[in-house]
């Protein structure tokens, strides 16, 4: 049986940073399932830039195409934009109520820690990294509401990232093809636990 994997979100979950496809996340999680003797159809609806108010379309395309397992990774532009916790809080759960209804499991990687981002100056690191755990924190409450499941691997990769700066692309922000694999190695127990759950 196929396993039609789709994964949605922002430019974290398209790959942004990435300088082959093979590198990206979802192509990552894709190889892991693979290995573990999983027949894995991909689709990425995710697009670099969004915001949770542009889950809605990303989730139209899944269902479309037929989805049984979901990773939502969404967060760091809401951020970056000052978008209300609630506001995008209720736009995700709406997203992962959408795609539950459609029969999919849902993993969703909640907003990162973006004070170990570079360009973030020290004086504001603090104030930015407890914006960002309360953003994560109400996200993911209206996620378990909605039926989905959070990987709560934030802390521990903003801990690594903020130790290697090789874990960056060039532009500071965005994961390097190191920085993905990370990512991809924290999320991929929540992926296979899903499956396993299913079968």
């Amino acid at each position: 049986m196929t396993l039609r994997f789709r994964v949605l979100g922002d430019s974290l979950a398209a790959g942004v940073g990435c300088t082959r496809v093979e590198e990206t996340l979802g192509h990552r999680l894709a190889a892991r399932l693979r290995a573990a003797g999983h027949d894995v159809d991909l689709g990425v609806h995710a697009v670099s830039g969004a915001r949770s108010a542009d889950l809605a379309r990303q989730v139209r395309a899944a269902v479309a195409s037929g989805v049984d397992l979901a990773l939502v990774v969404i967060g760091a532009n809401d951020l970056t934009a000052f978008v209300p916790p609630a506001v995008g809080a209720g736009l995700l759960h709406d997203a992962v109520a959408e795609l539950k209804r459609a029969g999919a499991h849902v993993i969703v990687a909640t907003a990162p820690d973006l004070s170990v981002v570079s360009h973030v100056p020290p004086a504001y690191r603090t104030l930015v990294s407890t914006a960002s755990g309360h953003y994560a924190r109400t996200q993911a409450d209206a996620v378990r509401r909605a039926g989905g499941v959070v990987a709560p691997v934030g802390h521990e990769l903003s801990a690594r990232f903020a130790s290697d700066l090789a874990l960056f692309s060039a532009d500071r922000f965005h994961p390097s093809p190191a920085g993905y694999a990370l990512v991809a190695d924290a999320l991929a127990p929540y992926l296979e636990a899903a499956v396993d759950a299913a079968a």
